[in-house]
């Protein structure tokens, strides 16, 4: 990018969206198929950072939703709970190097946690561990070897919200 163009500026999200991200737990997102070039709609869990940009995750594994997004990265967002539903466009962009992904997985995971019936305080200090492990920029060994090969394997990929939200008239599009 040249010093005279600009990265286009974040939407403005509405306040009652800005709720809806901080306090639900899924969002939908309709993406490409990577062979047919259909649309699917994944529905996830996910970490917001409040501006714009959402970060999905899931069970370690390969993902199709992730490969599609690999693909084709434009993607649209759609919330699912709330009094009302949104949808904002997207790019994707998957996070494949460790070093990057490790802080958003590990938020992915305290998010997750904070679901009602979780055994939060025993989860808080494993967590509280591997970030003591990281910032000391100690070799994953011992049982942090099982965690670093489980984070290795979760997928991980940020959406940056990149047009205006839509206020849904009849609910998001149901997971296909």
């Amino acid at each position: 990018m040249s010093t005279t163009e600009h990265a286009p500026s974040p939407p403005i999200l509405p306040e009652d969206l800005r709720h809806i991200l901080d306090h639900s737990f899924v969002i939908r997102t309709t993406m490409t198929r990577r062979r047919s070039g259909g649309k699917r709609t994944a529905e996830t869990t996910y970490t917001w950072d409040g501006r714009h940009r959402i970060y999905l995750s899931g069970y370690p594994g390969p993902r199709d939703w992730v490969a599609n997004m690999a693909a084709d990265p434009s993607v649209m967002v759609s919330t699912v709970e709330g009094e009302r539903y949104y949808e904002i466009p997207a790019t994707a962009r998957v996070l494949r190097d460790r070093s990057e992904r490790v802080e958003h997985l590990l938020a992915f995971i305290e998010r997750w946690a904070e679901r009602p019936e979780f055994p939060r305080g025993r989860f808080r200090l494993l967590l509280g561990a591997i970030r003591c492990n990281k910032r000391l920029h100690l070799p994953w060994w011992g049982p942090f070897y099982i965690v670093r090969r489980i984070l290795d394997r979760m997928p991980c990929v940020e959406l940056t919200l990149t047009g205006e939200p839509r206020l849904l008239e009849h609910g998001p599009p149901e997971p296909s």
